[in-house]
């Protein structure tokens, strides 16, 4: 099939609606923006509105005759080299719940990267897939995981041959990057499928200097964010297929059953821009954010009491296979007041919002949307912030788990537990009960805890002292972890 990567269907569509007088009898109900109160508008824009349109019966007609969005899944299929590509406007947290419930089934075996975001244990919470974790490389001098190596898939697939296929999270937050070429070979020797939560790799089709890009790399289904490391909007996501290891129909009924049935025409005209600004200028672009980025970093290792994450730090033996720059990771452990006090001063002083934060780093995210002049404001914020950083005060103690510390028993599947009668019981009183809630320092949403897991004094210990610091674990039934929901013992599992 010829494809004309000048096209945006989408776009050229709802400009077709726009400039066509058409007039919507029928949702959404602010016809056009007319309905919508004045101070929203004067706040959003009447370009909001005016792209806020129905899928069919407005985009298309109501039988999606022109099919608009099939010829822009398409166009995206092809420009990542993918052979069948679906949108979603609910984010990648749905797409990679589609992607599990194609592979498994209630019951059934998946292999899961323990360092996996809490969409992925939500899918195992709704779905009663039995998880097998597979254990991340940890490196314990910088407290930090990088993704689980094939070996490990490998030694877990002999211990449970019944898997039904490996889901594995790559780049994580922190740019790196696992061997996913060798998890998919571990994989693919067995007849299994390999899910990759690709989310925070939107970019990497377009550049030959970035990490592989899944589909390249023999993955059998990928999800994307297009609004993380893209130009889309949030909750832009789109979900990528090849091969026959995984059932086209089947993921296509699985994203319909879980997705919404009145999705955001805005959310796909910001996909769909986005895969044409990406096919004739991303590799353009991409150069210069990695030069810039690379500036930036080389700066920042200059300033008092910061150490900038590179290659050399997270990829190894034991540790990632590869690294995206632009995540930029500071470890500023030498300057003081530790990640979380950092950060919020940054907004405080400079308004500007770092991305992933922790004990001992901040990080700014660099995309191709940057440039000279907000790589100058980051830079002159960070200096700032050495100079000042002994009016911070000293971080706070966050008491963080050994690597033996850091899994505990997996009582009960999530879902059993997630739905079984609870309690809320003192933090000091919950050691040794069974968690029935998820317990996620956020961002970037890893669970330190999940339902169905044995809690243990030292893992209650390191949230409970990590949210004093300034940790935030918000989905807790009591985000402070004054308390914390159990199980109630002497519950059957499942009831």
């Amino acid at each position: 099939m010829r494809v004309n990567h000048q096209e945006a269907p989408v776009l050229d569509a709802l400009a077709a609606y726009r400039d066509g007088g058409e007039l919507g009898f029928s949702p959404p109900g602010h016809k056009q923006a007319r309905g919508a109160a004045p101070e929203v508008r004067a706040v959003l824009g009447d370009a909001a509105f005016y792209g806020d349109v129905l899928a069919s019966g407005g985009l298309d007609d109501r039988r999606q005759g022109s099919n608009v969005l099939q010829r822009a899944e398409e166009l995206m299929a092809d420009a990542v080299h993918a052979e069948h590509t679906f949108f979603s406007t609910c984010g990648s947290s749905l797409s990679v719940k589609a992607a599990m419930l194609s592979v498994a089934a209630p019951g059934r075996k998946l292999l899961v990267g323990r360092d996996a975001h809490k969409s992925v244990v939500a899918g195992l919470i709704l779905s009663g897939i039995e998880p097998v974790w597979v254990e991340p490389q940890w490196d314990p001098e910088r407290h930090l995981a990088h993704p689980p190596s094939a070996e490990a898939f490998d030694r877990a697939f002999d211990r449970h041959p019944d898997a039904c296929g490996a889901l594995v999270t790559s780049p994580t937050p922190y740019g790196s990057a696992a061997d996913l070429g060798a998890i998919a070979e571990v994989c693919h020797r067995r007849s299994r499928p390999v899910i990759v939560d690709e989310a925070w790799g939107a970019h990497l089709p377009f550049h030959p200097d970035l990490p592989s890009w899944a589909m390249d790399a023999g993955a059998d289904v990928c999800v994307t964010s297009i609004h993380k490391m893209g130009s889309g909007l949030e909750q832009g996501s789109v979900f990528h297929l090849q091969g026959d290891l995984v059932d086209h129909d089947t993921l296509a009924s699985r994203a319909d059953l879980l997705g919404t049935t009145s999705p955001s025409v805005l959310l796909y005209a910001g996909i769909d821009g986005w895969r044409r600004q990406m096919v004739l200028e991303g590799h353009t672009l991409l150069s210069k954010a990695l030069a810039l980025t690379a500036e930036v970093r080389e700066q920042i290792e200059k300033i008092d009491g910061m150490h900038v994450n590179g290659f050399e730090d997270f990829c190894g033996p034991g540790r990632a296979a590869e690294f995206d720059p632009l995540p930029v990771i500071i470890d500023i452990s030498e300057l003081g007041p530790g990640g979380y006090r950092a950060a919020d001063w940054l907004r405080a002083h400079h308004r500007i919002d770092m991305h992933l934060v922790d004990h001992r780093r901040i990080s700014a995210q660099f995309t191709h949307a940057d440039d000279e002049d907000t790589a100058a404001r980051l830079l002159e914020a960070l200096r700032d912030l050495s100079r000042h950083a002994d009016t911070l005060g000293p971080a706070p103690v966050v008491e963080i788990p050994g690597p033996d510390e850091l899994r505990p028993d997996q009582a009960r599947l999530p879902r059993d537990a997630y739905f079984a009668a609870t309690e809320d019981v003192p933090a000091d009183q919950a050691v040794g009960r069974v968690a029935a809630e998820m317990m996620t320092p956020y961002p970037p949403g890893i669970p330190a805890v999940l339902p169905g897991e044995r809690l243990t004094e030292p893992l209650l210990r390191y949230l409970r002292s990590g949210v004093e610091a300034g940790m935030n674990v918000p989905d807790p039934a009591d985000p402070a972890l004054r308390t914390v929901r159990v199980c109630v013992d002497g519950e059957n599992p499942g009831t």
